[in-house]
């Protein structure tokens, strides 16, 4: 069994889904993110500006965002968002204890604003749905940037030929 495989069956389980849903789910995931890569996070969640669009459900790696949407009528499944974290922009999330819920958004590469609202069953939930979030944000966002270890300056011009005056063998 793949990495993937034994990440996503707890993390389905934790968040409350029934087996039926996770395993109608995951063909669509399994061809969106690698074996080799781990679950942090499914659930569920909807669309705060189209309450009627259908039910989603979000999948988040150490690498990628994946969101699938089932339809309502005739509950088909279709890929809504499969993007790697690096190509995501202004990620934003809002944690609120009194709904019971996490506003989640960002902004895809191609310049649409996506938003995502996650209910939890209980604040405690939603703390800890916050942490996840602000680590894997935060650790993408640390790394993408580049690590300079030490610069070195550029001596003077009258410095530079005292510095490089070749030894004399006395």
């Amino acid at each position: 069994m793949d990495v993937f495989s034994r990440t996503f069956l707890p993390a389905a389980a934790e968040a409350g889904l029934a087996v039926q849903t996770a395993s109608r789910h995951m063909p669509v995931f399994r061809r969106c993110v690698g074996s080799g890569d781990a679950t942090v996070l499914v659930t569920r969640c909807s669309r705060p500006d189209r309450p009627m669009s259908g039910e989603y459900l979000l999948l988040l790696t150490h690498r990628r965002l994946v969101i699938t949407r089932q339809t309502r009528v005739l509950h088909r499944l279709q890929l809504h968002l499969n993007t790697e974290l690096r190509e995501l922009s202004h990620v934003t999330w809002s944690p609120d204890p009194r709904q019971h819920s996490v506003e989640l958004a960002a902004t895809a590469i191609d310049g649409i604003r996506e938003r995502f609202l996650i209910r939890t069953q209980h604040p405690r939930q939603v703390w800890q749905l916050d942490a996840l979030l602000n680590h894997a944000f935060r650790t993408r966002v640390r790394s993408a940037q580049p690590r300079v270890v030490a610069t070195v300056a550029e001596a003077p011009a009258a410095g530079r030929r005292a510095a490089f005056k070749p030894a004399v063998a006395r």
